[in-house]
């Protein structure tokens, strides 16, 4: 049995709605604040400062790059964003309109990738903002969050397809259904197993795809928790938020899960990050930041 301290940090602007949280280069937590428009940054112990961005524009996953910044998704301005860890933005425009670009990724090849949701493809910028663009073979697909994985491709989710998809750095891409019908994969991430773990938030399980593309499914406790995002910890472990469940939990390479209420009521619990603490981190869009450390 995982024994966690759950803390909770309030943010400033309580309706900014934070929603995506990574480690940055600089020790600091940075997070998306959908609602505001802002980009968030917080040192573990210290408060919080925020850099606004078009109050519209929607930013939504947030990751590092290679060139030591953070690279976020402007989902409702078709945009990607750049912030140094001083604070400067850049942003580019997606060269398909209306693509709705939603995850990002830092890939082996240096570049940033990203999905778009609307328009069925996957995007690659590089740090200097040249972006390309592949077209899935799917239609309608909602191509989702999207990772890093341990043979030197990115893998994504495709909520709408029910499947996980693998695009490799010459753009030619694979997709791999997901056995449970109406399962719609959003989280992805890549496990301390070689493997790639993902959430299946209409059909309340914790997927997991080998780099061959064999899918093994593992059913949480509540069906109806609607997992979100998932992250690797530190602990062997893949850490997960549950949206509708109010929860964050941890499944083992085994499939063995457990979770864990969160304190305040409907915080709606979206990303989760190992923090620069050792500690995981998910963002509440209730205007909150959790930290969640294992005591034994």
């Amino acid at each position: 049995m995982i024994k966690v301290s759950i803390e909770e940090h309030v943010i400033p602007d309580r309706g900014s709605g934070p929603y995506a949280v990574t480690t940055g280069p600089d020790g600091a937590l940075w997070f998306t604040m959908v609602h505001s428009g802002r980009i968030g940054r917080m040192v573990p112990g210290a408060g919080v400062t925020s850099h606004q961005l078009d109050p519209g524009c929607g930013p939504t996953i947030i990751a590092a790059g290679a060139d030591g910044a953070l690279w976020f998704t402007e989902y409702r301005a078709n945009r990607i964003g750049r912030i140094t860890t001083g604070g400067e933005v850049t942003e580019f425009v997606v060269p398909t309109p209306e693509s709705g670009p939603f995850g990002v990724a830092a890939g082996p090849d240096g570049a940033l990738w990203f999905t778009g949701t609307a328009t069925d493809r996957i995007g690659r910028i590089t740090t200097a903002g040249e972006v390309t663009e592949f077209a899935l073979p799917v239609s309608g697909a909602f191509p989702s969050a999207i990772t890093a994985g341990p043979d030197g491709a990115m893998w994504f989710t495709m909520n709408m397809a029910n499947a996980i998809g693998r695009i490799g750095m010459d753009g030619a891409v694979t997709v791999h259904p997901v056995p449970t019908e109406g399962a719609a994969p959003v989280g992805i991430a890549a496990g301390p197993d070689g493997a790639l773990w993902f959430v299946e938030i209409a059909a309340g399980r914790i997927g997991r795809i080998g780099t061959t593309g064999v899918i093994t499914e593992f059913s949480l406790p509540d069906p109806a928790a609607r997992p979100h995002a998932v992250t690797a910890g530190d602990d062997g472990r893949m850490w997960f938020t549950e949206w509708a469940g109010n929860r964050v939990g941890a499944i083992a390479p085994d499939g063995t899960v457990e979770v864990h209420d969160l304190p305040t009521p409907k915080s709606e619990p979206h990303g989760i990050t190992l923090g620069p603490d050792g500690a995981l981190w998910t963002a509440l869009e209730i205007g909150l930041l959790a930290r969640i450390a294992v005591t034994s």
